[in-house]
């Protein structure tokens, strides 16, 4: 079982300004939780125990987040709303569990994990990008744990994609298939849709091997001059094996404006009470839609 989870939580999130020049991206709200908590979440269904998240200045709020706040958890009680008080409790990390360094550079998504080196002493461990947010019965970081095998090597979540959007992804060369499990030869960071060797699409949920620390360690920059995961594990081939896992579920990009508002109108189908309001609302917004 993977006890650490790696949260890459450096990110601009320039898309969302002027919002995110004091809000992280990863504490814009779906329906009523922050991105990262949901993220967290995820990693605790699977059993991680050590949330190591790698940020940057300004990202004060995510440790404020997970810690206690006396003073609204004492009013919450004595208002009897225990309700909400137990929501903000459940939330909380223990002490010890979460820890929080700071990435010095923007240098890419292997460079924040190779941040984290000193504090992995796992044979595996998880990474989580909160950005990408998954609706599923089974929480998609705990689908993959519960089917991972060492001899899986690398293991990455995959969804297919059209071909138009490949450039936006890396993309696995397909070997074999069994099951939801997928064994690569190659992969493939955001190629032109002529070049991709295959639709399948990794995102943001990954099963480590350790060993990965020091190929990162070695690596040079590569695309956008930055130190690149997907070159990482392909550079572990055929040593270490590459899987892809087709998650079930439906995975929204919060890292953009329209996939943050799908999200939204996605997990507040799942709220009972939230929905009642919801279609009608955007019924009268959608037949009252009138562009400027």
């Amino acid at each position: 079982m993977v006890k650490t989870c790696i949260l890459p939580v450096a990110g601009l999130g320039s898309r969302f300004l002027p919002a995110t020049k004091s809000i992280p991206k990863e504490m814009l709200v779906v329906v009523d939780k922050p991105l990262i908590q949901y993220a967290v979440e995820e990693a605790k269904s699977a059993g991680c125990e050590r949330f190591i998240f790698v940020s940057s200045q300004g990202k004060g709020a995510i440790e404020d987040h997970f810690d206690r706040l006396q003073l609204l958890e004492q009013t919450l009680e004595t208002r009897k709303k225990y309700d909400l008080l137990e929501k903000i409790v459940s939330n909380a990390l223990e002490p010890g569990q979460a820890v929080y360094i700071r990435q010095p550079a923007p240098l890419g998504l292997g460079h924040a994990i190779l941040c984290a080196r000193h504090l992995i002493d796992e044979d595996s461990f998880a990474v989580i990008l909160a950005d990408d947010l998954i609706l599923s019965q089974t929480p998609c970081l705990k689908q993959m744990s519960d089917d991972y095998h060492p001899e899986d090597g690398n293991m990455v979540a995959t969804m297919v994609v059209e071909l138009e959007n490949v450039s936006k992804y890396g993309i696995l060369t397909v070997q074999s298939e069994s099951g939801l499990k997928v064994r690569a030869s190659n992969v493939v960071e955001k190629p032109a849709a002529a070049d991709a060797p295959s639709r399948s699409a990794v995102i943001g949920r990954y099963i480590l091997r350790t060993e990965i620390l020091d190929t990162l360690s070695a690596q040079t920059p590569g695309a956008g001059a930055e130190i690149q995961l997907t070159d990482a594990i392909g550079r572990m081939l055929p040593h270490t094996p590459l899987t892809g896992y087709a998650y079930q579920g439906e995975r929204f990009d919060c890292g953009t404006k329209e996939g943050w508002l799908e999200a939204n109108i996605a997990f507040a189908c799942q709220d009972e009470n939230v929905y009642a309001h919801l279609v009608p609302m955007l019924k009268r917004y959608v037949n009252n839609y009138n562009p400027r």
